[in-house]
This record gives C-alpha cells, structure tokens and sequence, in this order.
C-alpha cells in the first residue's frame, strides 16, 4: 500500500524534481523553495558529499507525508539502502540495476532507472521497473516517447534531461507520466534567487495538468 500511495503522488504531481546541490543547506534550500511552488516529489543526488544528510533533513521535515523525499544516482543496492534508511521514499537511476531493484522491491519503494533505448525499457520494466526515467531527454526528445507508445502503450515514462517550462506541455501531450526536472529549475540555486526557483516551480506544474486537461478531452 506504502508503494502505492508513494507511486500514485508522483503520477498526480506529474513532476520529481532533481536536485544536485554543493552542500546539504542549499539542497535542503532548493526543496523549500519547490516546495512553495507546488513540488511534492524531490530527488536528492547522491553526486554531492552530504546526500545523505540532505535526505535525513527532508525527510524529517516531511514525515507529515506533503513531499515525497527521494534519492537519484543510485548505483548499488548498497547506495540504495543507504538511502532507503536516511527515509528516502523512492530511488532513481541512471541506468537500471536489478540488485537495486530487487532490494527496492523488498522494502517496496518505487524504483525508476533510467533507459534510452527501447530494449533498456523492455528490460528495465521486466526488471521490475516502476516508472521508466528516460534518460537522457534532450537527446530523446517527445517524438521518441510517440514511437516508442506505439509497440508499448503500457510502458510508464519519464523523462529527465533537458525538460523545461517551455517544453513541459510536449513531453505530457507525448505520453509522459511524469517529468524530471533538474538544473532547469534550479539554476537559481547558484546565485541564491530562491524565488525564481518557486516561480519555475509552480509554471511546471500548472503546464503538467494544463496539458493533461487537453489530453483529456
């Protein structure tokens, strides 16, 4: 159910935030500032010495359940359980690893590896793959997600790399679930405008379900 209710957060966001910070203050500053545009899923990079105490912090502060706290660029399944006991609530990856999907699968979290191809799709989902994060997206693009839908409809994807406000609305119009979003929306970081953050924030997701609406109809 725990799993569920995590996988089902993400898909209603429609949007995970990666953040890849220099220190645990300033990825903990970039979540709020997220946070306060509409973000209720973050990824916290495990590229950056502090990762781990970036997670704990989050996750603390997020117990109530209003952000899913999770941890990218994980590698192995000792990396993900690392995370999974600092409160991470779901793990992303740059390519897929079935050890850590086996052990994302014991402590039922959703896990999300990343793939560009349509064989690393398959193989991923076959891994146990919860959403498929295509990686990366500015050399995908959406016409690879049209493609790719036609021989597999059912396969859940994300894209990370290159996505933006300016984009968003394609990849969901695609066939995306989701869509990961990095330096994009948080170059502000660099140069401590928070606020931009929060104003690139809430346009991604007013873009995500604006897009989803036409979809609908």
């Amino acid at each position: 159910m725990q799993k569920l209710n995590y996988l089902n957060k993400i898909v209603a966001s429609g949007l995970v935030v990666v953040i890849r910070a220099d220190s645990p203050e300033q990825a903990c500053r970039i979540a709020e500032a997220c946070a306060a545009g509409g973000v209720t899923a973050m990824e916290v990079t495990f590229t950056f010495a502090g990762a781990v105490d970036a997670i704990a912090e989050l996750a603390k502060v997020h117990r109530s359940g209003d952000i899913l706290v999770g941890a990218g660029t994980v590698l192995d399944p000792e990396t993900t359980r690392h995370a999974l006991l600092a409160g991470a609530q779901f793990i992303v990856s740059p390519s897929c690893n079935a050890d850590v999907a086996r052990m994302c699968r014991r402590y039922q979290v959703p896990y999300m590896p990343g793939a560009g191809t349509s064989q690393e799709v398959v193989s991923a989902m076959e891994d146990g793959a919860d959403i498929v994060k295509l990686f990366p997206g500015e050399a995908l693009g959406p016409a690879f997600v049209r493609a790719l839908r036609g021989p597999l409809p059912h396969a859940p994807l994300m894209p990370t790399g290159g996505v933006s406000v300016e984009n968003a609305a394609e990849w969901i119009k695609a066939g995306c679930v989701a869509l990961g979003v990095g330096g994009n929306l948080t170059k502000g970081a660099k140069t401590g405008d928070y606020q931009s953050i929060t104003k690139l924030a809430r346009q991604l997701v007013d873009s995500i379900q604006s897009a989803r609406k036409e979809v609908a109809k």
